[in-house]
């Protein structure tokens, strides 16, 4: 291979004497030999968007390198138990962007809404009724549902992860005292009927981490960093779109104003509260107990220009 003749290929146009305006145009011109359509139709518009942003606003040096700093600083903070470029894109509204653009639902399917920073992999499974709480103190919750198709067609084998977080507010990698360990969550798989049920504890609003530059972000844009008490499911099963979505508790006080806008209708059911000591499942317990049940409508995988035409609709 001519090295040198590459080189003195991909330098065909110059990018000598650039002006404001010109330069745009130049950087998009250098990608044209990419030879993914669709990396040079992504790249090519964001360039084209971040170049037009910098001239409306007039952006200083000051400032761009303040942003430069701002996602050094995002980079930094996230490690193997927070994910902080997520809460980023959590609080500028871009996840529930993307979500509602790839995963616009119809019928009887289920409303898709953000994954959140707390996810974690190799959640461990647990066999149907299990206490997730694994000692954590709290206001028993059981939390039951169903997994069918559009249709209402019950869905067997269908893998459900769970999580959320405690009484305080907290998820489990936000506890030191764990040192890593997994409470709080876990995956379950339906029975014949599509059902799935377990045990946990009652979730409480909470803030978003804002210890770090996001936060940061939320106070200078006079934001409050709450999120309306929520569990999280995200559902997987042969066939059909992964699922992944909460359910939030009915009157919460900040089910109006959530930090990530992942609130919708559809998600808001009551948790239950039942007097009994005695849960659905026979259970005995020392105290009264919550419920939420919620039945979930898996939908076909859709290609990309269905999500679009449907996005736009």
């Amino acid at each position: 291979m001519n090295t040198k003749a590459s080189v003195k290929n991909t330098a065909k146009a110059s990018t000598r004497n650039l002006s404001a305006e010109a330069v745009t145009a130049a950087v998009i011109e250098r990608m044209k030999s990419a030879t993914s359509e669709r990396f040079k139709a992504v790249m090519g518009s964001l360039i084209q968007h971040l170049h037009a942003f910098a001239r409306e606003v007039q952006l200083s040096e000051a400032e761009w390198a303040l942003a430069i700093d701002f996602l050094t600083r995002t980079g930094q903070s996230c490690s193997a138990s927070r994910q902080e470029f997520i809460l980023l894109s959590d609080i500028l509204g871009l996840s529930t962007l993307v979500t509602q653009m790839n995963h616009p639902s119809q019928g009887q399917e289920t409303e898709q809404t953000v994954l959140g920073p707390f996810h974690r992999e190799s959640t461990p499974a647990f066999p149907l009724g299990a206490d997730i709480a694994e000692g954590i103190e709290g206001k028993p919750l059981y939390i039951s549902g169903t997994v069918s198709d559009s249709e209402g067609r019950p869905i067997e084998a269908a893998r459900v992860d769970i999580w959320h977080a405690d009484p305080q507010g907290q998820y489990d990698v936000q506890m030191r005292e764990l040192d890593g360990a997994m409470r709080l969550r876990g995956v379950f798989h339906t029975d014949d009927q599509g059902r799935f049920h377990c045990w946990s504890i009652k979730p409480t609003y909470y803030p978003v981490p804002n210890d770090g530059p996001v936060g940061g972000l939320l106070k200078a844009s006079k934001r409050h960093p709450m999120r309306p008490a929520h569990v999280h499911f995200m559902i997987e099963a042969k066939g059909f779109d992964r699922l992944i979505t909460h359910v939030f508790e009915q009157g919460d006080r900040y089910i109006d104003s959530d930090a990530v806008f992942g609130v919708r209708d559809a998600l808001i059911i009551p948790f239950k509260a039942h007097r009994s000591k005695t849960g659905p499942d026979g259970r005995v317990l020392n105290r009264s107990y919550c419920h939420i049940h919620y039945d979930f409508h898996m939908r076909k995988p859709m290609t990309q220009q269905k999500r679009q035409r449907k996005a736009k609709q």
